[in-house]
């Protein structure tokens, strides 16, 4: 059986252990909150060294993306150097891969037109690959990089505008202590009331980290789409109560739970090490890896419509 452990400097209410079976082969799947301590994360890392068969760094990023160009988040660095023979990642290299895979999923498949409506990105930087293929159909987007990440009132709508803006400010912010830019530990649990919730009425599709999405969410999100990775079943509950129509995550269901693209990297790493398959694209293919897919709006006695892996 293999082990995947994410260790997370999110919030430990939001931990969850499972086992599962991936191409005929055991999984046992583990995530561990830290509660906003990189200290503990590392601690947790150190120790898991080489007794696990992969790691997932969870809630923070290593890198953030601006077309070709790729900035090193600084406080990051020390978890993906604490293990020095299970492999770290966290999940940036999948999410280029599937999330685009995914919108072109959702439009050939006449699940999510792009073109018709305007997508509200919370961070582009940390979904690049989403965000392109986005505009590659058309789509009309809303970049919130500067409104989640800063929390300032300034609203971008094109990937060239975000990319130039990247290379004078991504370097700075880099290196500022990752709380300023991201909710950690307990944050993760709660919205925030701001004028910045405006952002929300203005869209059809609302695409990115859920604990970004969640962070200025209103009450209501009547008839809104949803488009992000991981969420709990409580993550769902409230969804659904806002009245979100439809919900997308672009990593399928496990047990009760979407989990975040560093635990799919990191299973995927440690099949990759056996050398049946040599990267993302060729697992991806042999998994069929779908997006989870459920209307949240539809009578409770009818089976909504939902694919997983």
């Amino acid at each position: 059986m293999k082990r995947i452990v994410s260790v997370s400097i999110g919030s430990s209410k939001r931990d969850s252990h499972i086992e599962t079976e991936i191409l005929g082969e055991k999984f046992t799947i583990k995530r561990i909150g830290t509660d906003g301590s990189i200290k503990k994360a590392i601690a947790l890392i150190e120790a898991l060294d080489g007794k696990v068969d992969a790691l997932g760094m969870g809630g923070i990023d290593l890198y953030l993306w601006g077309g070709n160009r790729r900035y090193t988040i600084r406080e990051a660095l020390p978890l993906k150097r604490a293990a020095k023979a299970t492999p770290v990642v966290d999940g940036s290299g999948l999410k280029n891969t599937l999330e685009r895979k995914v919108i072109k999923y959702l439009m050939e498949n006449n699940i999510v037109n792009f073109q018709r409506n305007t997508t509200l990105i919370t961070c582009v930087l940390d979904r690049f690959g989403l965000a392109e293929t986005i505009s590659q159909y058309e789509g009309k987007i809303l970049i919130g990089d500067i409104i989640f990440c800063l929390g300032l009132d300034i609203p971008i709508y094109s990937l060239k505008h975000i990319q130039t803006i990247a290379r004078w400010i991504a370097p700075i912010v880099c290196k500022l202590p990752f709380k300023m830019l991201y909710p950690v530990g307990d944050k993760q649990n709660k919205s925030i009331m701001s004028k910045l919730q405006k952002y929300y009425s203005e869209v059809d599709i609302i695409a990115g980290d859920f604990h970004y999405i969640k962070r200025y969410m209103p009450q209501s999100l009547e008839e809104k789409i949803i488009i992000t990775n991981t969420v709990t079943a409580e993550d769902v509950l409230q969804l659904k109560e806002r009245g979100v129509a439809l919900l997308i995550t672009t990593t399928p269901r496990l047990v009760d739970r979407s989990f975040g693209t560093n635990v799919m990297e990191a299973m995927m790493v440690s099949i990759m090490r056996e050398g049946k398959y040599k990267n993302y694209e060729e697992i991806i293919k042999a998994l069929d890896l779908k997006p989870r897919i459920e209307y949240l709006q539809i009578p409770s006695d009818t089976q909504s419509q939902e694919t997983i892996m």
